[in-house]
């Protein structure tokens, strides 16, 4: 396998042009940063993934679309990206949950329900068009790599096996002067690590690189070892993960927020004090509050990814979960989606109706599909996506005025840069990949009344009943419907 290997950018259209300027906001350093690849035309990320412990939630949502928009900006900007998002299949939690489920009952083998996880994760990303990974790694496939990375950090004096035969390993934070580096912090200022007992330990804010098998755990839950039989630390998996897939040193390292300690910080210092360069750039996304309350377990507040799924469109759900800026908090309360719902709408509204106008026009098929410059400032300002909404709603209103005006060349014009705008942000409610999505029933029976009314009102028109006919339009409008005569008939929308 080659490191920083990619794939092909979507469209040839955009070549890699070295004096494309993005701005990133690295964690590390606290400040924005002009983004420059390691290698020229290539980008490498790896972004933390799910630990498969139970089903996904809004928050897993959120953050898989941050990075699944950075992807797709630096793909439509030349780049040829190799991405990378593990699978933590073996985890503390994870066994847990399964000796829990067998408890009640349910028995169920920690890999299966690992497995059964997973796939519940695959199936949310991928109703949200979140694209799937260059690599998927799962962490039970990169043992042997985690282990030489810890034998060369025992090498190294950075750990050290435990004295008491239990069988672990730990990260030694004394030996290494700039543990603390991504977060600012203090080692004196830390609070015991919290991944482990302190069985063995020389300081309790030393973490777990290898967990020796514990009596009552499941024997396949354990791999050979020179340290004994065990498993791996959650921080290890993803050191060895990301340079087995992107080489030593690579690009872009992205997760949420909750991860930059003591997950992300233990990432940095073992990787470093194992000699490799790793993460150039380290991006955090926020994370979700419940009409301001901060989504956690002990809250009872989640709000589950099959339940938001199963409440509004997925192209409605894809446009709310990645309207606001990937580092700020995103906000969910009552009537998130339906306000979600009624932009989306706006922007369906006139990508169908300047299609159906111009269908009879020399200006059919001719838009370019051209990104403004504003939106493309706002994108490479940190993947400022409110802004570059923003620009979207204002060239749809604008096309919309055109249309009035019966301007179809700018029309065609603003049709093109709206499909290009929503296509590379996967919002374009005509795509493909959004084709036959199943309207709630209460859409579907909006759209029978309506339609039923419209066409009450085409029957009364052909008779010369315009009192009617007008009554008819007046009643749609009053309840926020707009009716538009055209050649080939009348067709509705909602106002938004």
């Amino acid at each position: 396998m080659t490191p920083q290997g990619g794939i092909t950018p979507a469209s040839n259209q955009h070549r890699y042009n070295c004096s494309v300027t993005l701005r990133l906001y690295d964690s590390k350093a606290h400040a924005l940063l002009d983004f420059t690849p390691i290698v020229p035309g290539k980008v490498g990320i790896y972004v933390c993934g799910p630990t498969v412990q139970s089903a996904p939630h809004i928050g897993h949502l959120r953050s898989a679309l941050a990075y699944d928009q950075l992807r797709r900006w630096l793909t439509h900007s030349g780049y040829a990206v190799t991405f990378v998002r593990n699978v933590t299949d073996i985890d503390d939690k994870i066994l847990i949950n399964a000796a829990e489920s067998a408890a009640q009952g349910r028995p169920e083998e920690w890999w299966a329900l690992a497995y059964r996880v997973e796939l519940e994760f695959t199936a949310a990303y991928n109703a949200i068009g979140v694209l799937p990974p260059t690599y998927e790694p799962r962490a039970t496939a990169s043992i042997p790599e985690m282990q030489a990375i810890i034998a060369r950090l025992i090498e190294r004096g950075h750990a050290y096996a435990a004295d008491d035969a239990s069988g672990d390993v730990y990260f030694d934070t004394v030996s290494w002067p700039q543990y603390g580096a991504l977060t600012n912090q203090k080692l004196d200022d830390m609070a015991p690590a919290a991944d482990s007992d302190s069985r063995g330990k020389k300081d309790v804010r030393d973490f777990a690189l290898w967990k020796g098998h514990k009596a009552g755990e499941p024997l396949s839950a354990a791999w050979h070892s020179p340290w004994g039989a065990g498993r791996p630390g959650w921080h290890i998996e993803c050191s060895a993960m990301s340079t087995k897939y992107l080489g030593a040193q690579f690009d872009i390292h992205g997760g949420g927020l909750d991860l930059r300690f003591p997950h992300h910080e233990n990432e940095l210092a073992q990787s470093h004090a194992a000699g490799d360069p790793f993460a150039n750039y380290w991006l955090h996304n926020g994370l979700v509050a419940i009409t301001g309350q901060k989504m956690s377990k002990s809250l009872g507040n989640s709000v589950f990814a099959a339940d938001l799924i199963a409440a509004a469109r997925p192209v409605v759900l894809r446009y709310y979960l990645g309207a606001a800026h990937y580092r700020s908090t995103l906000e969910y309360h009552e009537g998130a989606l339906a306000e979600a719902e009624a932009a989306v709408s706006r922007i369906e509204g006139f990508l169908e109706r300047a299609e159906r106008r111009l269908a009879d026009t020399r200006f059919a098929g001719t838009e370019e599909h051209a990104i403004p410059d504003a939106f493309r400032e706002a994108m490479d300002d940190d993947l400022s996506v409110p802004q570059a909404i923003a620009v979207i709603h204002e060239t749809v209103r604008a096309g919309n005025a055109a249309l009035d005006d019966e301007d179809f060349a700018e029309a065609a014009s603003l049709l093109g840069q709206v499909l290009a705008m929503t296509d590379v942000l996967g919002i374009n409610p005509l795509a493909p990949e959004w084709s036959g999505q199943n309207l709630s029933g209460a859409d579907r029976a909006l759209a029978t009344l309506v339609e039923r009314l419209v066409s009450d009102r085409e029957t009364a028109r052909k008779g010369r009943d315009f009192a009617t006919a007008d009554r008819i339009r007046d009643e749609l409008g009053q309840a926020g419907i707009s009716i538009e005569d055209t050649p080939t008939g009348a067709h509705w929308s909602l106002d938004g």
